[in-house]
């Protein structure tokens, strides 16, 4: 299949799909964390190119429910808030047959904005191997549900909660956003072996 994995840096998505054979690119204003097929530019420029599949992961600093109360605080928020539900629908209206849009839990306001349209499923880390908790949404079309492969919740809930939300207790750094949104590797792995 040819692939676009949007709004992707970190190539670790791209990078599980290619290993399963496809012709995989990634595309962010960034450019990619580590070789590979990437195209460093505004997603625009390729979105609507003849793709088989689309992953995206547009940036979540104004829909994410944890950040809500900073709209309240800012008033110039709310406008780029606007912004980024456009961006958001390009993915949750492109008329590619198979799309999955991912972020974190919306606020109402951006819930509002790409239409009331709510997320196929919520995933954690700990279904797919990893100790840790970061609730992700992902909105599909044309797939399944994202299957967990190797549930470790209970060496997870055994774990001091700096450890279960680690990414949450990152000490300040220029890189914290980095890390942050990058995805877990046994997610990226589930994807590209049952979406690939």
């Amino acid at each position: 299949m040819k692939i676009l994995i949007a709004c992707e840096h970190s190539g670790i998505v791209r990078d599980a799909f290619t290993k399963k054979g496809h012709d995989v690119i990634s595309c962010d204003l960034l450019p990619t964390d580590k070789p590979g097929k990437h195209y460093q530019g505004n997603v625009e420029d390729i979105l609507h190119q003849d793709w088989d599949m689309i992953v995206a992961h547009p940036p979540c600093t104004y829909f994410t429910n944890s950040g809500v109360c900073w709209l309240h605080k800012d008033p110039t928020r709310w406008g780029k808030l606007d912004e980024a539900a456009k961006f958001f629908n390009l993915f949750l209206d492109h008329p590619c047959e198979k799309v999955v849009t991912e972020n974190p839990i919306p606020h109402k306001y951006a819930v509002k904005r790409i239409g009331g349209r709510k997320y196929t499923q919520t995933i954690q880390p700990w279904q797919f191997g990893h100790p840790e908790s970061k609730r992700t949404c992902l909105w599909i079309k044309g797939l399944e549900p994202l299957k967990e492969t190797n549930n470790v919740k209970d060496e997870f809930l055994k774990l001091p909660k700096n450890q279960q939300q680690r990414l949450h207790y990152l000490p300040p750094s220029k890189d914290r956003w980095k890390l942050r949104s990058a995805t877990f590797q046994g997610i990226a792995d589930a994807m590209a072996a049952q979406w690939g």
